[in-house]
């Protein structure tokens, strides 16, 4: 009897959040159409964006079939109509050519949200040179005070796999981040299933007040506190998990994190069953 009151205590002190049947979905996407991303829900990425990535994001590597978002890196080389020549310190303009096209999407004018639910079932690429993710940014500030939530991304650390589940908020400086990473090898789940790769897995952020949980099949990888995620000068000591967020589903190829591309099979796809948001 003693033994079951301390779990009984436990569980009721827990600062995990209690999702019962009052939390309701208030948005969707299932992809059960064919063709480009609803417009209505959604907006792309345009050029060379961010990270020193190889890929030049466009619209026409986004689509949907057979119930699933097909996001598409493809192996095609053309001019980079950025191109300057005496501009040599800014990547976008100094790379003469286009190596490789993909995709990156987002909910940004379409549906923002604070706390709730977000799921997200998908099949990710793991080839060489592959950074998928998952994640959300917030609106009222610049990068890193604007905060931002990596549900999933993957990319390899000093060539093994790594799943990761992060959160980053501002420091003093203008793009310096506080970042809370956890890197989780990608072993630890083909371990338990040789063919991880080759399935879909849902990835899940649960959002309160309290904290950010992030998890991988109801495994949780991540835990941060809100209580410590406070900007710094530039974001005024503001809290950017307290505020609205959009969400961004893309495929990057290189760049700081994604590391040589070598031995891909193109086209790289990575593939979303659906995202669904509770409160």
């Amino acid at each position: 009897m003693k033994a079951f009151l301390i779990v009984l205590v436990t569980l009721l002190s827990s600062t995990a959040p209690i999702w019962s049947q009052e939390h309701q979905l208030v948005w969707s996407e299932e992809f059960d159409y064919e063709g480009a991303p609803d417009s209505s829900k959604w907006r792309f990425e345009k050029g060379f964006v961010r990270n020193h990535e190889l890929q030049w994001y466009q619209e026409e590597n986004a689509y949907c079939k057979d119930g699933l978002l097909v996001i598409e890196a493809r192996n095609e080389q053309r001019e980079n109509p950025l191109f300057r020549e005496q501009r040599r310190r800014d990547w976008r303009r100094s790379r003469p050519l286009i190596e490789c096209t993909s995709s990156s999407i987002n909910t940004r004018g379409h549906f923002e949200f604070t706390y709730g639910r977000l799921e997200v079932r998908a099949r990710i690429p793991v080839a060489k040179g592959a950074w998928p993710a998952i994640w959300t940014l917030g609106t009222n500030m610049e990068w890193p005070s604007c905060g931002e939530i990596d549900i999933m991304e993957f990319y390899r650390i000093k060539g093994q796999p790594m799943i990761m589940a992060n959160v980053a908020w501002g420091k003093d400086k203008q793009w310096d981040a506080h970042w809370d990473s956890k890197a989780t090898p990608m072993t630890h789940f083909l371990d338990k299933d040789p063919d991880w790769a080759s399935d879909f897995h849902v990835w899940r952020m649960d959002w309160t007040e309290e904290s950010i949980r992030l998890y991988l099949d109801d495994e949780l990888l991540n835990e941060t506190l809100l209580s410590e995620t406070v900007n710094g000068a530039i974001g005024k000591g503001s809290n950017p998990f307290k505020q609205p967020h959009y969400i961004l589903l893309n495929l990057a190829i290189g760049g700081d994190n994604g590391g040589p591309v070598s031995g891909a099979s193109w086209p790289i796809r990575y593939e979303v069953d659906y995202v669904r948001v509770y409160q």
